[in-house]
């Protein structure tokens, strides 16, 4: 491999570790929605709703949402199982037409940030083969783990500033930029509102940031480990 390529692969690498990291803890999170929807329901100060669900309601219904989000099927496959739910207690639909049209989105998003994750991770995994397996381009490997883990830190490091400092700015701009202005705004009686307030959506804010910049920070540090070693040992 010349000099060229291998620059290549290194930078490629670089520049996809932080959607490898990323999104693979979004990926994670959904994965593991069930026990985040645990978590954030039984705490002392997570906001009642004020039209009458229960904690254990609210538990139940969100539920089948993840349960949605997490089948491998299209969202038009699928949807059924939002349409079909009903308000406890009446046989009035739990979503209306507008909130359905917005979780078919939702899910073609987050199937979309699965397959995105495949590409990064071929990149990622791939490049690192490549450089790692020969002697002569190990030491440039171990600077892409570097290099990768630095960049993931410093994106993840602005993103989670900007949601402590200005989550009101970043929350807007946020669906704005992955759903169709008018879209994803609904009233507070709205069963999406209900279930999932703004309050569940900073605390997975947070979570989504940190977990991978703290993946980012273990991944520049064992570059950098590998690197310096690789390095004395060539000296």
């Amino acid at each position: 491999m010349n000099n060229t390529v291998s620059s290549i692969v290194r930078w490629a690498i670089v520049l996809a570790m932080p959607f490898f990291l990323g999104l693979g803890a979004i990926r994670l999170i959904i994965a593991a929605a069930p026990l985040y929807l645990d978590y954030e329901y039984a705490k002392p100060n997570f906001p009642e709703d004020l039209y009458g669900f229960t904690q254990e309601q609210r538990r139940e219904l969100a539920a089948v949402a993840v349960d949605y989000l997490q089948r491998p099927d299209p969202a038009e496959a699928v949807i059924h199982l939002l349409e079909e739910q009903r308000l406890p207690g009446s046989s009035d639909p739990l979503y209306n037409p507008s909130e359905i049209s917005h979780m078919v989105d939702v899910k073609r998003v987050t199937d979309a940030i699965g397959r995105l994750w495949w590409v990064s991770a071929l990149i990622v995994v791939g490049g690192l083969v490549l450089l790692l397996a020969r002697p002569g381009t190990r030491l440039i490997g171990y600077r892409a783990i570097m290099g990768g883990g630095i960049a993931t830190t410093i994106l993840l490091l602005a993103i989670a500033l900007f949601i402590l400092l200005g989550w009101s700015v970043f929350f807007v701009q946020f669906h704005e930029l992955l759903f169709p202005p008018g879209t994803w705004t609904f009233a507070y009686s709205d069963s999406l509102i209900r279930l999932f307030p703004e309050k569940f959506w900073f605390d997975l804010g947070v979570i989504m940031s940190l977990l991978p910049l703290a993946a980012g920070i273990v991944v520049a540090g064992l570059g950098y480990f590998l690197s310096k070693s690789a390095a004395g040992g060539n000296a």
